[in-house]
């Protein structure tokens, strides 16, 4: 008998047991694409960054069992919001939810109104829909992907009845400020596909981001502040406190609520907005095409 035979076994570790993914695998084979839109890349400045960051157990069990019935990847492919939910209430579309604890409550607190949760955090995609599972939650589509290529190339206008953008990514630093998610091209793109009379509801806690959001909202013409002073809302009652949000308010952070509507344009005013988003954007795309060079 050799030696080898008489050798013990060599020990294993519980990494060398756990599978690893051959290259290309997808992560969730029935879970939300890595990248949905690939076929529309565009060079465009985007407000938002892809975070990794580990899943649990649950939310992957909740990704690979319910994505099928209540994800949407992002593709860019027309959307029939009707066919998505199975019934013709309202949709509010809410862009970047975090771990999703206040749109599950929101959404239980009123089943009348469908909930289009749009986010590119994966913990946080599983998350939401383990809620929703937990909670019997009908009302909820978890959405991956970008938010721009949602409303502009898959939304019909005049599909939604309200946006909620609640503590979007400041962007903090003067250089990134052209990152953030509100600027006066979103609120054409969003304008166009929201119902007269729709809200826009818009939370933050740094209150730069706070100034600007009110300034380029008070401007646009499709937007009207539900305020009479023309200022900040207090936080509706409907909008539940977020942990992150209590942690900010323990620390010191001022957070301010921003409700406007969407109100309805004269037709002839309305093409000439159009109009000029699209000169804009194609501006836009035409610098990043050739972008200055260096001396």
């Amino acid at each position: 008998m050799s030696d080898s035979a008489n050798s013990p076994e060599p020990r294993t570790t519980g990494a060398s047991l756990r599978r690893t993914r051959d290259k290309g695998e997808p992560r969730f084979p029935d879970g939300p694409k890595a990248d949905p839109a690939g076929s529309h890349f565009e060079r465009r400045i985007r407000s938002f960054q892809p975070r990794r960051s580990r899943v649990t157990a649950g939310q992957a069990d909740a990704l690979q069992r319910l994505w099928p019935k209540w994800g949407l990847d992002i593709d860019g492919r027309p959307l029939d919001l009707v066919e998505l939910f199975g019934d013709e209430k309202p949709v509010v579309l809410e862009i970047g939810f975090g771990m999703g604890e206040a749109t599950a409550r929101m959404a239980a607190a009123d089943p009348e109104t469908n909930v289009l949760a749009v986010d590119v955090h994966t913990p946080g995609q599983g998350n939401l829909l383990n809620l929703a599972d937990r909670d019997g939650l009908s009302n909820i589509r978890v959405a991956n992907g970008d938010a721009i290529i949602l409303l502009r190339e898959m939304l019909t206008p005049g599909s939604l009845d309200g946006l909620r953008v609640y503590f979007p990514d400041p962007w903090p630093k003067k250089r990134h400020h052209k990152r953030r998610l509100i600027q006066p091209e979103f609120l054409t793109l969003v304008a166009s596909r929201l119902r007269p009379g729709a809200i826009v509801h818009c939370a933050t806690d740094w209150e730069p981001y706070a100034e600007q959001m009110l300034d380029v909202l008070t401007t646009h013409p499709d937007f009207e502040n539900t305020r009479t002073d023309g200022g900040f809302a207090p936080r509706p009652g409907f909008r539940p406190l977020t942990r992150f949000e209590g942690q900010g308010l323990d620390k010191g952070h001022v957070v301010n609520d921003l409700l406007f509507r969407r109100v309805q344009q004269r037709e002839q005013e309305q093409q000439q907005t159009q109009k000029r988003m699209r000169m804009r954007m194609q501006e836009q795309m035409r610098k990043s095409e050739h972008p200055p060079t260096g001396v």
